[in-house]
This record gives C-alpha cells, sequence and structure tokens, in this order.
C-alpha cells in the first residue's frame, strides 16, 4: 500500500537555539520503503541526518544560528506493507530465550512505570496463557476504562497517572499498554507515525508487543485502522521518539499533519475481540 504523508511545523527563534525533529517515514524498516520524499526549510538551515544505533529514529537536527521564523515542510510518498500472524497456541518466550535487541523493552521507563503496575496486571491478566490474548484483553480493557480527551494530560502524564485519571491522549493510552505489558514480562515498544484516517489529523501514537519472535501492533484508542499507519519511530517511550526536541529559546507555533492513501482499495483492519492473528509491520 501506498500512502502520502505531510508534516509542514512552523517556529520562532527569539535566540539561537537547536531543533532535533523526528518526522521523517522510518527508511530501514523491512516493510516500509520510502519511495520519494521532500524536505524544505525556510530560511534555508543544513539539515544534518542522525540515526540512532537501533535504527529506530531517522532524525535531523537544525543549528538555528540568528533569531527569526522558521517554517519546515515535509513531504513523502512510502510504500507500507505488513503481515498478519498466527497467535494461535502461542506460548510466553522466555526471558533467557529472547535477543539482546529487545531486553530493554522489558524494563521500567519514564514513562512506563511498569514495576508499579506489577499487582494490577497480574491480578487482571496474569492468568491468560497466550500471550496474544493477553495483550488484546488489555487493550479492551484501557479502550473501556479509559477516556480519549484531548488536553487532559501533558508531557509529564506516566502510564500511572491515566490509570489514576481514567483519561488521556494516544500516547498515554500507549503508554499504559507498554506498562501493563512489561509487568507482564512481554516485552513493548512505543509506535509512533503517521496515521490514515485519523481525525483531526495528527501524528499517532500506539505500541507493538514482542510476540511469537516479532513486534506485533496495538492500539488501544482504536481510532485509526491498525494497516493505515507509516512508522516514523519506535522506542521505550514517548521520550525516545519526540517529534521534537529543542534547545533555546525556540517556540513552537503551528502543525499540519496529514497522512492520504495512494492506492485505489483500502480495506480497513481492526482486532476482534477474541481474535488470533495478529498484524505485524515487520
Amino acid at each position: 500500500m501506498k500512502f502520502n504523508v505531510q508534516a509542514d511545523m512552523t517556529y520562532t527563534a527569539n535566540t539561537a537555539g537547536t531543533l532535533i525533529l523526528n518526522i521523517h517515514a522510518l527508511h530501514n524498516n523491512a516493510g516500509q520503503a520510502v519511495l520519494q520524499e521532500h524536505l524544505n526549510i525556510q530560511p534555508y538551515i543544513p539539515a544534518e541526518q542522525l540515526l540512532n544505533v537501533n535504527g529506530e529514529n531517522h532524525l535531523i537536527r537544525l543549528n538555528v544560528e540568528e533569531p527569526g521564523n522558521i517554517a519546515i515542510s515535509y513531504h513523502a510518498t512510502v510504500f507500507n506493507a505488513w503481515k498478519m500472524v498466527d497467535m494461535d497456541g502461542l506460548v510466553e518466550t522466555p526471558v533467557h530465550a529472547l535477543p539482546a535487541e529487545v531486553l530493554p523493552y522489558l524494563h521500567p521507563s519514564r514513562y512506563c512505570q511498569s514495576d508499579k503496575l506489577f499487582r494490577l496486571a497480574h491480578n487482571m491478566f496474569g492468568e491468560i496463557s497466550n500471550p496474544f490474548v493477553t495483550v488484546l484483553n488489555m487493550v479492551e480493557w484501557i479502550h473501556a476504562n479509559v477516556q480519549y480527551l484531548s488536553g487532559s494530560t501533558n508531557s509529564e502524564t506516566s502510564a500511572f497517572d491515566t490509570v489514576t485519571e481514567q483519561s488521556g491522549v494516544c500516547r498515554d493510552f500507549a503508554h499504559l499498554g507498554i506498562a501493563l505489558c512489561r509487568a507482564l514480562t512481554i516485552p513493548a515498544r512505543y509506535f509512533t507515525g503517521y496515521a490514515y484516517k485519523l481525525q483531526p489529523a495528527d501524528f499517532h501514537a500506539c505500541f507493538e508487543a514482542y510476540l511469537g519472535g516479532q513486534w506485533v501492533l496495538f492500539d488501544a484508542t482504536k481510532l485509526v485502522p491498525l494497516n493505515g499507519l507509516v512508522k516514523i519511530a519506535t522506542g521505550r517511550d514517548a521520550a525516545d521518539a519526540a517529534i521534537a526536541n529543542i534547545f533555546g529559546e525556540i517556540d513552537f507555533n503551528t502543525m499540519l499533519v496529514n497522512c492520504t492513501f495512494a492506492d485505489e482499495v483500502f480495506i480497513p483492519f481492526q482486532y476482534a475481540p477474541n481474535s488470533l492473528q495478529g498484524i505485524s509491520y515487520f
């Protein structure tokens, strides 16, 4: 499937500083190919491209040398492939059998305090034998018990806060899913991307759980089709995959994000409550 994605952002620099942006469709994802892309920065500022060690982020760093207004426009056409994975009869992968690169996603992180949610996770989901069914039940519980409420949280809101306040936005739903998974020794990571059919259009966050040797996608908000995402980045939580990091007195002004389907037919996919087929973005 092909998608056209767009991110237009404006900033005002009050002093010299640095912008690190994470808006590029991920290049080195096995199932995702960037067919064409264009980045325009006005006034012109050289964009240094940065890849993290694990290749899960494609960053650009802008060295802003003087005050003024900055306009950034990113457009890309992306081919995206996903696969259905049979989860029937799945059993938990023991920690000693997990790949080394997966182990960091077992630990508590800034926004995903799995250690604080250990008892809740085990009391509610610890008796389910199939890990995929476990995560699917977590997603259904989050969707039923946490209200999606724009503006209800901030950059400090954690998974523990979301359980307490029972409201949040997509990143909070993702953080809670991740924390509950890790509390049950299921590796989980944050996923951010462009989302087809998201209203209003914006960047979207969900999460992936490592099941049966692959990363399987889940979205407790149920706001977008699971097969309508273009990956930007993954990480332990939102701190690893922030859209923008600002250093210096630089103010964010406006943002326009869009994702449109560029093929002929799109059939949206969501998990049924009793599903045993997972979707993986490789």
